[in-house]
């Protein structure tokens, strides 16, 4: 598994320095990154050239699908990473949409499963999604959405990666995932595992084959404070073997992944790293 590597060398050799206002410090940046992962073939993407906490990345995405709408959720289901955007962005602290400790707001999951209409009910996208793979249609609109610019007010974060698309063909299932933001040395490790793990269990609830996932990046960066470990450190290593990953058999619906699985549905064998890499994280 090179791609990851690939793409921070390439950050780094003919990236752009860019100011982020929002955390207040310089990334390095590539615009166009494509990654593919052949989910049918079992090639799982975690990465290897440090630990990767891929059960995070699971219960995270789990809890997309949940409609999830604050952080307390994501730690009780094994997932960490809200907590900070949930509780230490200024800009959402002082906004009057926010509800109390630990709330998200209306964003990825809640948008996914709960999306505003005009005359005031709601689409819930996933289950539309669902629905028509489980019954052999693609209408080439199987789209799930979290990118909603009327109601980024409305919550802590705006989504990003924000949109996926699958695509049926014959009895094989395949997706497309955009993210219009990534954070390479923290965050896409998560997101490869996520667009891995989404082609996967939507193909087994809906009675597919797993196909291809294209994962596409517009802007890829590499933080001012990161840029260190992840040159001197992380790319002087050798990947190790890829692992591979297992999904309980018994989920079977939409509503199996509402109520009762966990990240114990949900196993990697033979995950083989180096030593964890600590890198700092922008809220």
């Amino acid at each position: 598994m090179s791609q990851y590597e690939d793409l921070c060398r390439n950050i780094i050799a003919n990236g752009q320095w860019v100011e982020n206002k929002r955390t207040g410090k310089r990334c390095l940046t590539l615009i166009n990154a494509d990654l593919t992962y052949n989910v049918g073939a079992g090639e799982f993407p975690l990465v290897t050239t440090r630990k990767s906490y891929w059960k995070a990345a699971i219960a995270e995405f789990l809890g997309y699908i949940r409609g999830y709408d604050n952080a307390a959720q994501f730690r009780d289901i094994g997932c960490k990473t809200w907590d900070a955007n949930a509780n230490d962005n200024a800009d959402w602290l002082a906004n009057p949409h926010r509800k109390g400790e630990d709330d998200m707001g209306r964003v990825y999951g809640v948008q996914g499963r709960s999306w505003a209409k005009p005359d005031g009910g709601t689409i819930d996208q996933l289950r539309k999604i669902v629905d028509n793979l489980s019954n052999g249609i693609d209408d080439r609109g199987e789209i799930l959405s979290f990118y909603n610019p009327g109601e980024f007010h409305m919550g802590c974060l705006r989504p990003c990666m924000h949109t996926h698309t699958f695509s049926l063909l014959g009895d094989t299932l395949h997706l497309t995932s955009y993210q219009r933001s990534c954070d390479v040395p923290l965050g896409l490790n998560f997101n490869m595992v996520q667009v891995y793990f989404f082609l996967a269990i939507m193909a087994q609830i809906t009675g597919h084959k797993p196909g291809m996932a294209y994962h596409k990046i517009i802007n890829a960066h590499i933080y001012e404070d990161q840029l260190a470990p992840m040159r001197d450190i992380q790319l002087t290593r050798e990947p190790l073997p890829a692992p591979t990953f297992h999904i309980n058999p018994d989920i079977k619906s939409l509503e199996d992944l509402e109520t009762w699985v966990t990240t114990d549905d949900f196993s990697v064998e033979n995950y083989e790293f180096h030593e964890p890499i600590k890198y700092a994280f922008a809220v």
